[in-house]
Protein backbone atom coordinates (compact mmCIF):
# COMPACT_ATOMS: atom_id res chain seq x y z
CA UNK A 1 0.00 0.00 0.00
CA UNK A 2 1.00 3.85 -0.86
CA UNK A 3 2.29 5.75 2.27
CA UNK A 4 0.01 8.39 3.58
CA UNK A 5 0.52 12.06 1.62
CA UNK A 6 -1.31 14.75 2.61
CA UNK A 7 -1.03 18.39 1.98
CA UNK A 8 -2.60 21.59 3.50
CA UNK A 9 -2.64 24.77 1.51
CA UNK A 10 -4.55 27.46 1.28
CA UNK A 11 -5.65 31.53 1.35
CA UNK A 12 -7.02 33.63 3.36
CA UNK A 13 -10.10 32.94 1.52
CA UNK A 14 -9.99 29.25 1.35
CA UNK A 15 -8.09 25.90 2.58
CA UNK A 16 -7.46 22.55 0.54
CA UNK A 17 -6.61 19.30 1.81
CA UNK A 18 -5.86 16.90 -0.82
CA UNK A 19 -4.19 14.11 -0.05
CA UNK A 20 -3.88 10.25 -1.60
CA UNK A 21 -5.93 7.71 -1.17
CA UNK A 22 -3.75 6.28 2.05
CA UNK A 23 -3.97 9.65 3.46
CA UNK A 24 -7.67 10.37 3.15
CA UNK A 25 -7.65 6.55 5.02
CA UNK A 26 -5.50 8.23 7.47
CA UNK A 27 -7.10 11.42 7.78
CA UNK A 28 -10.66 9.61 8.16
CA UNK A 29 -9.16 7.36 10.98
CA UNK A 30 -7.95 10.33 13.03
CA UNK A 31 -11.66 12.06 12.71
CA UNK A 32 -13.71 8.49 13.57
CA UNK A 33 -10.90 8.69 16.88
CA UNK A 34 -12.22 12.14 17.65
CA UNK A 35 -15.43 11.11 17.14
CA UNK A 36 -14.74 8.48 19.53
CA UNK A 37 -17.35 8.52 22.23
CA UNK A 38 -14.36 7.99 25.45
CA UNK A 39 -12.60 11.36 23.89
CA UNK A 40 -13.28 14.48 25.98
CA UNK A 41 -13.95 18.19 24.54
CA UNK A 42 -11.13 19.69 24.10
CA UNK A 43 -9.70 17.23 22.47
CA UNK A 44 -7.02 17.49 19.64
CA UNK A 45 -4.18 16.30 17.07
CA UNK A 46 -2.06 18.88 15.82
CA UNK A 47 -0.40 17.92 12.03
CA UNK A 48 2.84 19.70 10.90
CA UNK A 49 4.42 20.08 7.39
CA UNK A 50 7.64 17.99 6.90
CA UNK A 51 5.94 15.66 9.86
CA UNK A 52 2.51 13.90 9.38
CA UNK A 53 2.30 16.28 6.19
CA UNK A 54 4.17 17.14 3.17
CA UNK A 55 6.50 19.78 3.87
CA UNK A 56 5.22 23.16 3.05
CA UNK A 57 2.06 22.44 4.62
CA UNK A 58 0.31 24.47 6.46
CA UNK A 59 -0.64 23.08 10.29
CA UNK A 60 -3.89 21.45 10.94
CA UNK A 61 -5.73 20.91 13.81
CA UNK A 62 -8.18 18.26 14.18
CA UNK A 63 -10.21 19.21 17.08
CA UNK A 64 -13.20 18.18 19.08
CA UNK A 65 -15.23 20.54 20.11
CA UNK A 66 -18.95 20.02 21.61
CA UNK A 67 -20.09 23.39 21.64
CA UNK A 68 -20.46 23.37 18.01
Amino acid sequence: MDEPRIKVYGSAAEITVAANAAGLRELAERLMGLADPGLRDGYHEHLEGGINLEEGSLSLILARDEAL
